[in-house]
């Protein structure tokens, strides 16, 4: 019967409002959802080409343009590309274009980010090094924002103390950081940062408890924990170590992070929407054992993406998808990623499943939202078909929640909408009653655009009203111990009563 209703509902097709937002003005839930661009897409090839009109802004409440960059001789922000970036000389005015979709879009914000990995980390040691040049960079930050009309600014400085940098980087991005700050506070300009993940990276680069007290949000990087360059094959973005030693996850990043004293509302989980390819050292392996098996120092490059070691999930997808496709389709567990493998190659990336997975926990660490690199990699032109387990995990859960001792008396105290009233049939909640009974409707698989970020979004509504379920079944347990505490107690008081009663009257007939 649960699995009936599960499959019945569907929460995509859903239109009316939940908590004032409708399906064309953003997610339907309280999260932050940053979606970086990167503009680069515009210059690739047939399908992968991405350009402003593939973008669909009612799936994220952040968009950030990537990339600009600093100009080493005035320590000002620029363009890296004037012609897709601007107006001038018949420019496609990037800037411009994107800011403009607030108008269609008013839950939206769109910020640019400075920086990246071709921009390299030397020439920003050199700028936060110096008084004067820092106050030059703030200056022009302020002035660039307000000529192009964002509404903030993302640093991506990969990374302080690293590749080129000095030692020193680590208080000196603490204290351009604040001066980005204060000079944005009178303007109500965001400031965000997106760091590394990894332990080594975030114990040289950061104070992360200082940048948690400027920074708006904190974009986590994770992904990249392994590639081509471990010369074994890995999971590009594990949920869990290989092992109990193994600090490269995104759950010792969530934990490493809160432990050094950053607020988990300005903790916003980075998710990647591409995959890691490696060619096997070895063609005749059997079995793939991630961080073990031998894989050579480059792997092989995406049709449409065209990066070697790197494929987009719009690619991996339509292979998927290609019936005389030779790819067998594999899941890792521990790490919960999938894997596909054709001979000597493999692709370590994310589906649906993975990232509703990781959703859930980010939201289980009470995480500020989700950030995802980049949008342009989703399969956007609706290529592939849906995935018909993204939410196996969500569903072992609920089963697990339906049966709960105080299930009944949860319910009288949600008051969940009543799954036999027509009216309820268009809200888009996840959780519902009937007869009595708690019940998760799932989205329908349908064939739809931008698979993984409807699940991102998707898999946080389900995630957030699990959560407030749970609250209201750990207060109605921890109510009921304190009452049966409370009986015990005074069973124990009586009964020591009548022994010292019985006790008397004994001593009584004695003498």
């Amino acid at each position: 019967m649960a699995a009936k209703w599960c499959l019945f509902f569907s929460i995509v097709a859903m239109a009316s409002v939940l908590d004032g937002q409708t399906l064309d003005s953003g997610p339907p839930h309280n999260k932050v959802v940053v979606c970086y661009v990167a503009t680069w897409a515009a210059y690739r090839k047939d399908d992968g080409k991405f350009e402003l009109s593939n973008l669909d802004p009612s799936l994220c409440t952040h968009l950030v343009y990537s990339f600009a960059g600093l100009d080493e001789a005035t320590n000002n922000i620029k363009s890296l590309d004037p012609w897709q970036d601007l107006e001038k000389d018949y420019g496609k005015a990037g800037y411009k274009n994107m800011v403009e979709l607030k108008e269609r879009y008013p839950h939206l914000k769109v910020t640019v980010a400075i920086g990246g990995w071709n921009e390299g980390s030397t020439k920003y040691s050199k700028m936060a090094a110096d008084a004067e040049s820092r106050a030059k960079f703030v200056q022009s930050a302020l002035m660039f924002l307000d000529e192009h009309k964002f509404d903030g600014l993302d640093l991506d400085w990969e990374y302080p103390t690293k590749r080129g940098g000095s030692p020193e980087d680590k208080a000196n991005y603490v204290t351009l950081v604040k001066m980005l700050k204060e000079a944005f506070e009178s303007r109500g300009y965001i400031l965000t940062a997106a760091l590394g993940a990894g332990k080594e990276t975030m114990e040289s680069a950061y104070n992360l408890a200082k940048l948690s007290r400027y920074l708006d949000f904190i974009h986590m990087m994770c992904y990249d924990y392994h590639g081509t360059w471990d010369r074994v094959v890995g999971a590009n973005a594990p949920l869990r170590g290989y092992n109990n030693e193994d600090v490269l996850s995104l759950e010792y990043t969530i934990k490493y992070m809160l432990a050094h004293g950053v607020s988990p509302y300005k903790m916003v989980l980075g998710l990647p929407l591409y995959g890691r390819t490696f060619v096997l050292e070895d063609p005749d392996t059997k079995e793939v054992e991630f961080g073990v098996t031998k894989a050579k120092a480059s792997g092989f490059a995406g049709p449409l993406t065209k990066e070697n070691g790197f494929m987009g999930y719009n690619e991996i997808c339509v292979e998927l998808n290609n019936q005389n496709s030779t790819w067998s389709y594999n899941w890792h567990e521990q790490s919960a990623t999938p894997y596909l493998r054709d001979g000597d190659k493999v692709i370590t990336y994310d589906n649906a499943r993975s990232i509703a997975i990781k959703v859930q926990m980010a939201m289980d660490y009470n995480l500020g939202g989700l950030m995802v690199w980049s949008i342009d990699t989703d399969d956007f032109r609706g290529r592939c078909a849906p995935e018909k387990d993204a939410y196996v995990d969500f569903m072992e859960r609920y089963h697990k929640l339906a049966h709960e001792p105080v299930m009944a008396e949860a319910l009288k105290v949600l008051k969940l909408p009543d799954a036999k009233r027509v009216e309820n049939l268009s809200r888009r909640t996840a959780y519902v009653v009937s007869d009595g009974q708690l019940y998760l409707r799932l989205p329908e698989p349908e064939y739809s655009n931008y698979n993984l970020m409807r699940t991102l979004n998707e898999a946080t509504t389900i995630a957030l009203e699990e959560k407030k379920i749970l609250t209201v079944i750990d207060k109605l347990e921890q109510e009921n111990e304190i009452e049966h505490k409370d009986v015990t107690k005074g069973s124990s008081a009586i009964s020591i009563g009548y022994f010292l009663m019985a006790f008397s009257i004994l001593l009584s007939f004695r003498f």
